[in-house]
């Protein structure tokens, strides 16, 4: 999973230091996106073929990790 999680660049002068795949300036924003709109893996990959199957595996991996808070608070607006 480590190995997974390495694909996963914070580069400041990549994509304003979004998290990206490989330091390319392919987002993980952009692949969960593309994912939660019905679009397997095959298709994302025929339609950016820099990127490999293991690269939207991170993306998984880097968003779950996202989520493993131990609490949220509330921030007054």
């Amino acid at each position: 999973m480590d190995t997974l999680i390495s694909r996963i660049t914070l580069n400041p002068e990549v994509c304003h230091g979004k998290p990206t795949i490989r330091n390319m300036r392919y987002t993980v924003e952009l692949i969960l996106d593309l994912l939660s709109s019905g679009m397997t893996n095959s298709e994302i990959i025929e339609d950016y073929p820099a990127l490999e199957e293991d690269d939207i595996k991170a993306c998984l991996t880097f968003a779950s990790r996202l989520t493993r808070v131990k609490a949220i608070h509330k921030i007054g607006v």
